[in-house]
């Protein structure tokens, strides 16, 4: 798994944001854990899924890329909203993943 270095976050989240993490990356039981990510099919921008996912063997959790965490389902939709806003207030465009994308790759460059 990767993550977004700007990972979205809700209020819930926020302060056990190292605790979650890992819990993910050890198959650790988080119930109520939403992930935003970017999806493999590069036509859509973002997914969502119950943490409880990535405890199924047949799903592989290195190609996924998380750009948010959410405490719940309504709040992983307000993450995707806020998200889009953002893209948009950015770009007047609603390409979330190239903006994503392009903001990681400038972060690992060291130009961010």
């Amino acid at each position: 798994m990767k993550y977004y270095f700007n990972l979205y976050m809700d209020k819930k989240i926020t302060p056990n944001k190292e605790t979650i993490i890992r819990k993910l990356e050890h198959d650790k039981w988080q119930l109520e854990l939403y992930l935003i990510v970017l999806p493999r099919n590069e036509m859509n921008h973002l997914e969502i899924y119950n943490s409880a996912l990535l405890l199924q063997k047949a799903v592989s959790k290195e190609d996924l890329f998380i750009v948010g965490l959410a405490s719940g389902y309504h709040e992983a939709l307000n993450l995707v909203e806020k998200i889009t806003r953002e893209v948009y207030d950015e770009t007047k465009g609603t390409d979330i993943r190239n903006y994503i994308l392009q903001n990681q790759k400038e972060f690992e460059e060291g130009n961010v």
